[in-house]
């Protein structure tokens, strides 16, 4: 049930809202002040007060820190000595978090002029979405650098999810109830929705409080998912709304470092699946996507014939086998 916001809502500013912003950086470290600049003018736009911010460096070597320190000495720095992953390191800093509301935002991420006020209007407006009750996250419109859309709600993982997504299932009925999923929605109206990406979510403090937080043997990837999956098992409803605006880059931290991304990436999805579907659960991910892979890349080698689609074929035929050997091989003692 989706439910179209009017446009004689008013926006209450932040004073008398207390917030806590959490950032944190890996390697991004003109990202980072940018990503502060378009925070500090948002809050200041809102005429924000009572607002902390902590910025969780993990270990960069790009000066980062140093940089943050010498221009925006409000910003509370947490500085680790390793790299201990996206949600341990938010974690960090929620603990120390004083604010009734925390905002997770990403460092290639960029707030939009009164972004951060709908996110703070829309968590505490009692909108019924007919499944459960009060908010406890909110997302936002996310935007590409272009200003086009950009994907930022998902179903939740599942061995038929799987299935729906790897036999095309979910392409061809996008607007069914179960089989569906949002890649054709325009993100243009208030939803309920099952996780929202954490580039930017906003969240109450006693959900924090309640859950823990993120598990933090994800070490990035997956670990919104499951927060939001436990999140909802305790009866809070997960937001989206439209009106809120942010610029996500995507990807910035990890840009050079694929390889190492694709392996955190599955090995993340690999524990997601075990976690809540058990081992026969991840053996029918696994299944779905190495018949779904073994289809695709011949589908791709007929492509191939095409001189003017070579290159593209080529490197689509590489990475489905890729896939389809990585699934049918790869079974870490650890799943």
């Amino acid at each position: 049930m989706t439910h179209t916001p009017t446009a004689d809502q008013s926006k209450p500013t932040l004073p008398g809202v207390s917030l806590s912003v959490v950032l944190v950086s890996y390697n991004t470290r003109d990202m980072t002040l940018k990503c502060i600049e378009c925070l500090l003018t948002d809050l200041q736009f809102a005429g924000a007060e009572e607002v902390e911010i902590f910025l969780v460096d993990n270990a960069s070597t790009d000066g980062s820190v140093d940089a943050v320190r010498e221009k925006y000495n409000r910003v509370k720095l947490i500085e680790n000595s390793e790299n201990v992953g996206f949600g341990r390191a938010n974690n960090q800093a929620m603990r120390q978090a004083r604010g009734k509301f925390i905002l997770l935002l990403n460092t290639d991420a960029f707030v939009k002029p009164g972004a951060i006020v709908k996110l703070l209007h829309f968590i505490q407006t009692p909108i019924l979405f007919g499944s459960v009750g009060m908010l406890g996250v909110v997302g936002p419109r996310l935007l590409n650098a272009d200003g086009s859309l950009q994907q930022s709600c998902y179903r939740f993982p599942s061995p038929s999810r799987a299935v729906y997504e790897n036999f095309w299932l979910s392409a061809m009925l996008p607007n069914h109830p179960v089989i569906g999923d949002y890649r054709f929605w325009p993100h243009d109206s208030v939803r309920s929705v099952d996780w929202v990406i954490g580039a930017c979510m906003l969240i109450r403090r006693e959900v924090f409080d309640a859950t823990g937080g993120f598990d933090e043997r994800f070490f990035m990837y997956a670990e919104e998912a499951d927060w939001q999956k436990r999140i909802r098992s305790l009866g809070w409803d997960i937001g989206f709304t439209p009106d809120a605006l942010v610029t996500h880059l995507g990807g910035a931290s990890g840009a050079k470092e694929k390889a190492r991304i694709n392996r955190h990436f599955f090995e993340s999805l690999d524990y997601y699946e075990r976690k809540h579907h058990g081992v026969f659960g991840l053996t029918i991910l696994r299944l779905a996507m190495i018949i779904g892979c073994s289809l695709r890349a011949i589908l791709w080698s007929m492509v191939w014939l095409i001189p003017a689609k070579r290159a593209l074929a080529r490197d689509k035929i590489k990475l489905h086998c890729w896939l389809v050997s990585r699934q049918a091989t790869h079974w870490s003692v650890n799943i």
